[in-house]
């Protein structure tokens, strides 16, 4: 069935529950299905173990409702049950939902081998992700040996705006779709919106002006960062970024902005030029592109 206003956005906001939270007067919205998927969200690292009544302090679903979803769920392969401690964990077969969306960025096959390059040469960390609402999601990843307490994994979710792959990616989309995002953020939580907003700002600018932006620990305190934008993809409406993290203690005095920001930028330019994307207009200068070398 198709949504019966075709004229309205797709819902801008971070998570199932939050949906469900404002889709009460929706009659086309299927509301069964939604505390299902908000179920499914209160799985997180972390929290990868849940009994029902853990489940309904979580997402504020009744108990006897959660019972029946978790039930459905593990029917399904969605979810598995553990007698011993009667609660429930992930089942295998929610990876096959994300096998569709991965297999549709051959891109990240192409990149591995250069993200892995640069990560080893520089003892850190080098993932894409894409942008979903406020946060981003990791799908490709690269790293070195030790990288510190930050260990990125495909799948994982980041604020979009406390980090520098978030704002490479926001540095990606249309001024109405970036104006959109700007609103989502100050909706979600006004007082870091606030605190935040200019470095937020600098750093779209910074990859503007340069081609990437750094975060030096603001998302986690021994982890600074670099980020450039990648592309947005016309058709699906996807945006990626990459980055590279490196552990604070590890980094030479200025080595981050001379050294490491115009290798991710760079890095950047050659996935474009490798899955034909065009070259970013937001980016004026020229860089030099990586080889295998990684020069």
């Amino acid at each position: 069935m198709a949504p019966t206003d075709s004229s309205k956005p797709r819902h801008p906001l971070s998570s199932a529950a939050a949906v469900l939270a404002e889709s009460t007067d929706d009659a086309a919205f299927a509301t069964t299905l939604a505390k299902g998927l908000v179920v499914l969200e209160a799985f997180k690292a972390g929290s990868t173990l849940l009994g029902n009544m853990e489940l309904s302090t979580l997402t504020g679903i009744p108990r006897p409702t959660v019972a029946r979803l978790t039930h459905t769920l593990a029917e399904l392969g969605y979810l598995r049950y553990d007698a011993e401690r009667a609660k429930y964990r992930v089942g295998a077969r929610a990876l096959r939902m994300a096998h569709p969306l991965l297999a549709g960025m051959q891109f990240r096959q192409v990149a591995r081998p250069m993200m892995q390059e640069l990560a080893h040469s520089v003892r850190g960390t080098v993932s894409i992700g894409l942008l979903d609402a406020t946060s981003m999601i990791y799908v490709e990843t690269a790293r070195s040996g030790d990288v510190g307490p930050h260990v990125p994994d495909i799948g994982m979710p980041i604020p979009v705006v406390m980090t520098a792959m978030g704002r490479a990616a926001a540095a990606t989309l249309p001024p109405a779709d970036a104006d959109r995002l700007e609103r989502n953020i100050a909706a979600e939580d006004a007082g870091l919106w606030s605190a935040v907003r200019d470095k937020y700002r600098a750093g779209i600018a910074q990859c503007k002006s340069r081609g990437f932006c750094t975060c030096w620990g603001e998302y986690m305190a021994s982890i600074h960062a670099v980020a450039a934008p990648l592309f947005h993809a016309s058709e699906s409406k996807q945006s990626f970024s990459i980055n590279c993290g490196i552990p604070a203690f590890r980094l030479q005095p200025g080595q981050l902005e001379g050294e490491i920001g115009p290798r991710i930028a760079a890095l950047a330019d050659s996935i474009r030029a490798i899955v034909g994307q065009a070259e970013l207009t937001t980016t004026p200068r020229k860089t030099k592109k990586i080889t295998s070398a990684g020069k």
